[in-house]
């Protein structure tokens, strides 16, 4: 009976190592897709910004012109 009882947890610790390897993965890749959203965010900002400053610009001499 106690031979039964190992090979069982034995195979539920392997069930738990796969496990935690493919949340590591998944973990990783999130991470990964989390890292590469904030940097197209950020160049998002920045073109708005840019876009911001020239639109300001062109008012700015539009109203020297008046």
């Amino acid at each position: 009976m106690a031979d039964k009882q190992v090979k069982a947890l034995e195979q539920k610790i392997d069930e738990l190592i796969s496990l935690c390897q493919l949340l590591n993965r998944e973990n990783k890749s999130l991470k990964a897709q989390v890292a590469s959203w904030q940097q197209e965010r950020q160049e998002l900002i920045d073109k708005n910004e840019m876009a911001r400053s020239k639109v300001e610009a062109m008012i700015t001499r539009l109203r020297t012109m008046e």
